[in-house]
Formats: structure tokens, C-alpha cells, sequence
């Protein structure tokens, strides 16, 4: 064998360590595009359900709904309570301040 050529075990071996270091690459440029991507994009604004009225000058800060309630929490930091059937305001209940 010449002194320049490696022994077929350890081409393979090179071989193997080329080829994983190149799909590690490849798979860090893929995860950092998508977060790049992912976390670019804005998020969607709160919609209130069609049949729900708010208060005149209420800003939703957060929404929840469930089987029978929609529940919105305001800015003015009031949590209100409404029938999720008729989308009338059943409870208004004042939350505490920090």
C-alpha cells in the first residue's frame, strides 16, 4: 500500500465524518431560517365573537372562551363575563392591581 493512501476502514470513516458534518450544517441553516421566519411574523389580534357587544371604550387585553362563557379581560383591568349563547354581558368582576 503507498504511504499517501489511507486504509479502507478509515476511508469509510472519513467518508461518514464529511457526509454528518454536512447534514449538521445543513440542519442548523434549516432551524435558524425557520426560526428567522417564525418569529418574524406578528401575531394575529384578538377577535371577539360576532355576537359579543363591548363596552363603549374597552380594549381587550385577553379573550377566553369556553362552552358557555367568553371571557374578556380589559386593559382597564375589569374581566367581563358573557353568555356565549346570546352574547349578552352576565358579570363584570374587577381585578386586582399589581
Amino acid at each position: 500500500m503507498p504511504p499517501d493512501q489511507l486504509p479502507p476502514d478509515l476511508r469509510l470513516v472519513k467518508r461518514l465524518v464529511v457526509v454528518l458534518t454536512s447534514v449538521m450544517i445543513l440542519g442548523l441553516i434549516v432551524i435558524v431560517g425557520l426560526l428567522v421566519t417564525r418569529l418574524g411574523m406578528a401575531s394575529a389580534p384578538l377577535a371577539v365573537p360576532d355576537n359579543v357587544t363591548l363596552p363603549e371604550g374597552t380594549r381587550v387585553e385577553a379573550l377566553t372562551l369556553s362552552e358557555r362563557w367568553v371571557i374578556v379581560v380589559t386593559r382597564e383591568g375589569e374581566a367581563l363575563f358573557f353568555d356565549r349563547r346570546r352574547g349578552r354581558l352576565r358579570h363584570t368582576l374587577p381585578l386586582p392591581e399589581d
